[in-house]
């Protein structure tokens, strides 16, 4: 299906930096850091919070009271009329909660909603699980986020291994990882140049962060925090994380706590919004595959050909290209499978250099997708990843 009716307003979306798991956000509560940051944007740019019908939240981490976080977070905002689901799908939380909006703004349920992602991997929730059954009745427990990485149920593998078993099968070395590092990298310190101005056009900056009182400021984030220098020789020394494997530290990215935010709506509503009503942006279609077995890193592909066909549009025909890149192992599998150049993709960096906070990683990656296309003079542009259980989601959108 393709998509008519679901526009963005120019503007009318935004992330916070992206913090390394036990960095400065490690003890802010994700929802309420959420409202706060979409109340001084909404502030700032003078969009009324009473403009939503609803508001969609996607997250994959649970936290205290989260229970409630739709409304919860719709409430403080000021939104208090507007209800909307929680919606979870692993690393492919963006692209599903925004398959959500567009779909119900598409077919006339809604005239706007603000999609919210949010998710702290940072001091994630120990589960208990009671089981009478056992000797005692001892449960079982697990670490909500860790692991999650560590081990898939269904392909009984980790996330790195997944990455392995594509390595493996398509022949990616050490060596050709450590070069797309070293590209994603390079690119990404373009996103830094003249005071980050690409950063600018729609981070959150600088972000405080308020001690438990809610009242001090104990820290102040001006800049996407835990990127580690990377350089051709400290990554030569690097050793794979797995005996005989490919994939080191330096080939994959690492936990975030983050949120973002962005509006869909109709094209009227959009161009009231905008901050220039000239520029248009749509979503055009989405994708949705799943690889086979433990072979994560490959949904990327048939996720982002399937959207595209939705589209209407080619490889060909793309300004753009952003991707949600765990392993570097990623962006070599689908440069190989679709012709793209490595460098023709992820300009000014990816979640691969600045961190995967989970639910906003897709989010924070459209957003920037439109802020190149705009840069560009417009045109089509693609979003693609993968997500945990082999799956993947992409999509097409356009700006004019």
């Amino acid at each position: 299906m393709k998509f008519e009716n679901a526009f963005v307003p120019y503007g009318g979306y935004w992330s916070t930096p992206f913090v390394r798991w036990q960095g400065s956000l490690a003890n802010t509560h994700p929802v309420e850091l959420a409202a706060e940051t979409a109340v001084r944007v909404l502030k700032e740019r003078n969009i009324p919070p009473t403009t939503f019908d609803e508001v969609h939240v996607g997250m994959t981490i649970p936290q205290k009271s989260s229970f409630y976080t739709g409304p919860w977070l719709a409430g403080m905002i000021g939104a208090t009329g507007a209800v909307g689901p929680i919606l979870s799908q692993a690393c492919a939380t963006s692209a599903r909660v925004l398959s959500s909006a567009t779909c119900e703004i598409e077919t006339g349920v809604n005239d706007a909603i603000l999609a919210v992602a949010l998710d702290r991997c940072s001091n994630s929730p120990h589960m208990y699980y009671p089981n009478p059954t056992k000797t005692g009745g001892i449960g079982e427990s697990e670490d909500c986020v860790w692991d999650n990485f560590q081990f898939d149920p269904y392909a009984r593998n980790s996330m790195l291994q997944t990455a392995e078993n594509v390595a493996r099968e398509c022949g990616i070395t050490t060596e050709q990882q450590n070069e797309i590092m070293l590209l994603r990298y390079a690119q990404y310190q373009d996103a830094l140049k003249d005071d980050s101005a690409f950063h600018r056009r729609y981070m959150v900056l600088p972000l405080e962060v308020k001690g438990p009182s809610g009242r001090n400021v104990i820290a102040t984030i001006k800049e996407d925090e835990g990127v580690f220098p990377t350089t051709k020789e400290g990554l030569a020394r690097l050793k794979p994380v797995i005996e005989g494997g490919t994939v080191t530290y330096g080939g994959q990215t690492f936990p975030a706590d983050a949120n973002a935010g962005m509006i869909v709506t109709t094209r009227a509503k959009a161009n009231e919004l905008s901050r220039d009503a000239k520029i248009q942006i749509q979503l055009l279609a989405t994708g949705s595959a799943r690889a086979k077995k433990g072979f994560m890193a490959q949904s990327v592909v048939p996720a982002a050909l399937k959207a595209l066909d939705r589209a209407g549009v080619k490889i060909g025909d793309l300004r753009a290209i952003k991707t949600h890149n765990p392993f570097t192992v990623n962006d070599i599998y689908f440069c190989q499978q679709t012709g793209v150049k490595p460098e023709a993709m992820n300009h000014f960096g990816s979640s691969l250099i600045y961190g995967h906070p989970q639910a906003p990683t897709g989010l924070r990656l459209m957003i920037e997708l439109i802020e190149e296309l705009v840069m560009l003079g417009g045109g089509y542009g693609l979003f693609t990843g993968c997500a945990g259980g082999d799956t993947g989601m992409a999509w097409v959108l356009k700006v004019n």
